[in-house]
């Protein structure tokens, strides 16, 4: 799957939507400043989002010990 590091509009289109985002959070929120640190982190989320949370494990990476 093409990711938003290998793709110069995704790329584009992932910080966009992500600083847009926390513009609007932190605007929702009555910031009066604008959290440039949290615009820093929206930014780095959206070049390296964090994996999808699995549902648990397959059944070849289980074994006696993590089986229940």
């Amino acid at each position: 799957m093409e990711t938003a590091k290998d793709n110069p509009e995704l790329r584009h289109e992932a910080l966009v939507t992500a600083l847009s985002a926390e513009l609007e959070r932190q605007a929702a929120t009555g910031a009066s400043r604008i959290d440039v640190e949290a615009l820093a982190k929206a930014v780095e989320d959206a070049l390296d989002p964090a994996p999808p949370m699995g549902e648990g494990r397959r059944p070849s990476e289980l074994n006696a010990t993590n089986d229940d």
